[in-house]
């Protein structure tokens, strides 16, 4: 396997710049997620790494060699689409062992061995025989992995490979690709505009947006200690919440921040540039909220939309002299009706704050 490394790359389409100068190193086995919005760049960051399309400028490598001229053929990596890209007149089999066939130095007796290991990983052995449209789409889309193992790249590409599946068969293939990575020990870029997807499978995550790199880090790193509030609001389901207030004092160690309806509260943050009067943005995932807790600082609203979802449920709250609603993680059985009078309790320790630029206060 191999690293992949990304020096201040640039891509522009005329004069429009997509990809705004990405510094990355991608570690050797490394299961790395590209993760943002639609159009922040991350599957045409995606293509100049398998060289489908061209760099504008900065430098690409793929091990030690830098392949910025290098066809796809030459560059060592196996790519994944996300329409599956079957022959449909050909067997899974015929599927697996077409780019095999190709390389002259390749007996029928090697790819044969090659595509049976490859259909044994991904338990599709009993499928070689049929074509791709006696297949459901899960099995469809281990023919096209499989088709990526039989070539033994440096590196494997995943461009969005889950997003034609129904919800349970996305869970169910998370877990094959992670299991699919430890037993491969390959280096593997995924890319997801689904941060649930991000969450549970990398093992770092870059989250991008308008073609650059907002953060790079660990799931739970980017979970709770996100740089900015893109990556904060882009990271959980549901999102964090959001309160807009201003800084009413400042200590060494703190900002006392009011909210709407005359609410203070004291958040442990560094203050770093900040001043008294600075517009902000208190910060709070769903889970950290609760109701009626008389430790916490209170903010009153009533009970919009409730989402039972079984072993927990997800209260939107209309907030008073607060336009926004805000979720609340509860338990699934909560006794609580829509349009009922609650009171939303927020813990200083568990808020983040944002400056006017977007930009975190650290702890």
């Amino acid at each position: 396997m191999a690293k992949v490394i990304l020096r201040d790359v640039k891509k522009n389409f005329g004069k429009t710049a997509i990809i705004k100068g990405i510094t990355l190193e991608i570690l050797d086995r490394e299961l790395i997620v590209f993760v943002g919005p639609s159009g922040c760049g991350k599957s045409t960051l995606l293509r100049l790494i398998a060289g489908l399309e061209e760099i504008t400028a900065g430098d690409l490598f793929i091990g030690e060699q830098r392949v910025n001229d290098c066809p796809p053929a030459q560059r060592g990596i196996a790519m994944v689409f996300q329409s599956y890209a079957l022959y449909p007149h050909k067997t899974v089999y015929d599927n697996m062992a077409f780019g095999l066939k190709l390389a002259k130095k390749m007996t029928p007796k090697m790819i044969k061995e090659k595509v049976h290991k490859a259909a044994e990983i991904l338990q599709i052995k009993p499928l070689l025989n049929r074509k791709p449209k006696e297949l459901s789409g899960g099995q469809r889309q281990r023919v096209a992995i499989g088709r990526a193992i039989v070539r033994e790249p440096k590196v494997f590409l995943f461009d969005e490979p889950l997003s034609n599946l129904d919800a349970a068969l996305r869970i169910h293939m998370r877990v094959e690709i992670a299991r699919l990575h430890q037993e491969l020990n390959a280096t593997l870029i995924y890319v997801t505009h689904d941060q649930t997807e991000a969450m549970t499978l990398a093992d770092r995550i870059v989250v991008l947006s308008e073609g650059e790199v907002q953060q790079v880090g660990t799931p739970l790193a980017l979970y709770h200690h996100p740089r900015n509030q893109f990556v904060a609001g882009f990271m959980g389901s549901p999102k964090m919440n959001f309160l807009e207030g201003r800084i009413n004092a400042i200590t060494k160690e703190s900002l006392e921040i009011s909210l709407p309806g005359d609410v203070m509260i004291t958040i442990p943050v560094k203050p770093g540039n900040a001043e008294v009067g600075d517009k902000v943005t208190v910060g709070i995932r769903p889970e950290h909220l609760v109701l009626n807790d008389s430790r916490a600082i209170k903010l009153k609203g009533y009970a919009y939309v409730l989402e039972r979802l079984g072993s927990e449920s997800y209260l939107h709250v209309k907030l008073e002299h607060i336009t926004d609603i805000v979720t609340v993680r509860i338990e699934g059985n909560a006794a609580i009706e829509k349009g009922e009078r609650v009171e939303v309790g927020i813990v200083a320790e568990n808020c983040h704050v944002f400056d006017a630029d977007g930009e975190a206060y650290q702890r």
